[in-house]
């Protein structure tokens, strides 16, 4: 089963493709039997047995030498909702005016009359010569910053990359960053526009059980305590300080910026509850007839944000658009590859990750202990949160022109006479934000795409208009279940593409490339 595979037997396989088998994968896996999918539930044991039951019927190998599984040691760190947060004379509340928390494995985590330092985006970036702790000191205090970076601000698109997020400019950073800098404790002020995200997305991913690697230093490197205040709180704060929120907001976006905020300080106790756990991470492999050692890899998150006993009524985030959408494109894209006539020269990996929602944590643990060595991996594919809502006339490319994976889009796009379109929402970081992050630090070209904005036809464009509100509203939300209004003829579309990818690059023994103007390199 090997050599050159025929035209008919590639469209066979190609067309294989299909919305009935998608749809269900995806109400199997978001349904209120997996409990929200958590990682290290029941919900895992439920996840990685569909899949193992499934890769295994339609002939894949396991990918981690006997195993479909790579172990991931998890901490789980959950802050009891019983704390407030008192500055100048007032306490703030959890969930609704903040949501703190702690990275470090302790079971009490506090800050006790930190003074409070505005430090613009908390950003030090040398290369665009921008450091927001120039000339500071901030050990035993609490570092406020703004979310996103200068350049969504100033929407000048010579400063940082203009309106489209940096790494820099997302709260994972700024923790770090804070962290490296030797602060107590890290407040991000959160706002919608620059967030990409409402409150509710703060509130429902922040809180419950957090997961982070176990660590032998316990993170004591980390801030004592981390997290957000909505704005109005930082509007009142930053009166009680003698400062005006707006104009403190203008400064920041104009260079490297800190100031004092007043006799502020901020005390807070987080108790935390600490559980230690294995999670995992799915492996499949179809191996290559001539170069098994060289392989794709298509990935997509299994885990979401599992089950909240402390909410009345529906208490189970199903997670099925994020990203029972993406995992069960994984086994559909699979079975194509095993319909054709002959075995692709190359590997073809499916690997589905785990607490991604708790930043990215599966595949980070892969890239940092990779089961097929980077130098050997051709090329990423990720899946994560496909289209419902119909076709589109374009593909929307987040990162586009990082790497030639793109031409390879363009070329399976024009066989379906579509065209590539450019990040449609440059300020919300995406490249950043899913798992093909981790493949890109090590090196390893990954592109992340799907259907773009222009509906395909007059009856698609109507459908959006309602049901796109909908989504919306349910990103991170109890209400992210499978509809029967979904629309998945363009995410079958969407998989075509990325099985056509995957195809040419399993065959013709190129290694695509990162861009000359990438941040990344191979």
């Amino acid at each position: 089963m090997s050599g050159t595979v025929s035209a008919n037997s590639f469209e066979k396989s190609y067309n294989s493709i299909n919305a009935e088998q998608l749809t269900e994968h995806v109400q199997v896996l978001s349904s209120d039997k997996f409990g929200g999918r958590a990682p290290s539930s029941e919900g895992e044991t439920l996840t990685l047995n569909y899949l193992t039951e499934q890769f295994k019927a339609i002939g894949f190998k396991p990918g981690n030498g006997d195993s479909f599984l790579q172990e991931v040691p998890l901490v789980s760190i959950e802050a009891s909702p019983e704390m407030v947060l008192s500055i100048g004379g007032k306490d703030y509340q959890y969930k609704t005016d903040m949501v703190m928390g702690s990275s470090r494995i302790t079971t009490l985590s506090e800050l006790k009359n930190s003074d409070l330092v505005f430090v613009g985006y908390g950003i030090n970036a040398p290369e665009y010569n921008w450091n927001d702790y120039e000339g500071l000191d901030v050990k035993g205090k609490t570092v406020v910053m703004l979310v996103n970076d200068p350049g969504y601000a100033t929407q000048n698109p010579d400063l940082f990359t203009g309106n489209a997020m940096t790494y820099y400019g997302r709260w994972t950073y700024k923790y770090e960053e804070a962290s490296r800098q030797g602060a107590e404790g890290a407040i991000v002020i959160h706002e919608t526009a620059p967030a990409s995200y409402g409150w509710d997305v703060v509130r429902n991913s922040w809180s419950g059980p957090q997961f982070g690697f176990q660590r032998d230093d316990l993170n004591k490197g980390r801030v004592a305590v981390e997290g957000w205040i909505n704005s109005e709180v930082a509007t009142e704060l930053f009166a009680k300080a003698g400062l005006n929120f707006e104009q403190a907001k203008v400064k920041a976006a104009q260079g490297g910026y800190n100031v004092d905020m007043g006799n502020l300080t901020a005390s807070v106790t987080v108790k935390n509850t600490i559980k230690k756990s294995i999670s995992n991470n799915f492996i499949a492999t179809l191996p290559g007839s001539k170069k098994a050692d060289e392989h794709i890899i298509y990935t997509a998150h299994w885990d979401h944000l599992g089950t909240d006993l402390s909410k009345k009524g529906d208490q189970i985030y199903n997670g099925a658009v994020d990203n029972a959408t993406g995992t069960a494109a994984l086994i559909e894209v699979a079975e194509a590859f095993t319909k054709l006539d002959k075995q692709p020269d190359r590997s073809i990996t499916f690997l589905a990750v785990t607490a991604e929602e708790q930043g990215l944590l599966g595949s980070k643990f892969y890239a940092a202990n990779p089961v097929i060595a980077p130098k050997k991996t051709v090329a990423n594919i990720n899946m994560d949160a496909l289209n419902v809502n119909g076709r589109s006339k374009d593909v929307a490319v987040y990162g586009l022109g990082q790497s030639e994976l793109d031409n390879y889009l363009t070329k399976a796009a024009k066989k379906q006479n579509r065209i590539i379109s450019g990040d449609p929402r440059p300020a919300s970081g995406i490249y950043y934000r899913s798992d093909h992050f981790a493949f890109a630090s090590v090196g390893i070209p990954a592109l992340y795409a799907k259907g773009g904005k222009q509906a395909a036809d007059a009856k698609t464009a109507e459908l959006r208009k309602t049901l796109d509100a909908k989504l919306a509203k349910c990103y991170h939300g109890l209400c992210d279940e499978y509809s029967s209004d979904w629309d998945l003829s363009g995410a079958v579309e969407d998989m075509q593409l990325f099985f056509d990818i995957g195809y040419v690059l399993s065959n013709n023994g190129q290694w695509p490339q990162w861009s000359k103007t990438s941040e990344f390199k191979r």
